[in-house]
């Protein structure tokens, strides 16, 4: 082994492992610790695309995880950051056919309000087309 900061060759002892599972040595003349031939940390680029297709064809986490043996909150780690480069969908000023099923009236002649702020907003948000698409 070479010391890559002195270069020499004599007096250098193995010293352990690195996280990753390398040898590592040192130098006994200058007291310093190296690894000769790193080893890349985390996943190939391959395995992350992988992982996210597989999420965006409808695979939960945890079956990816048994599938490719990576802990389930890495990948939705992956997928949060893969969402937050995703650019926002392109939003049109002027809407000509709007398209409503049965649960728009079901959930419009419910006899109870919902109680979670998010699904109030969604009713009047709904109330608020209908009026406007049905006087």
């Amino acid at each position: 082994m070479i010391c890559p900061s002195c270069g020499v060759t004599s007096k250098q002892n193995k010293h352990g492992f690195t996280k990753s599972h390398s040898q590592r040595y040192r130098c006994q003349q200058f007291q310093k610790s190296y690894t000769p031939k790193q080893r890349p940390r985390g996943y190939s680029k391959e395995i992350r695309k992988q992982a996210l297709q597989m999420y965006i064809d409808g695979v939960n986490f945890r079956r990816i995880d048994r599938f490719l043996g990576i802990h389930y909150q890495t990948v939705i780690n992956w997928v949060n950051a893969y969402a937050g480069k995703v650019p926002d969908a392109p939003v049109p000023e002027e809407v000509d056919d709007v398209e409503m099923d049965e649960l728009f009236t079901y959930i419009g002649l419910k006899k109870r309000k919902s109680t979670s702020p998010l699904r109030r907003q969604g009713n009047q948000v709904c109330s608020w087309l209908a009026s406007k698409l049905c006087p």
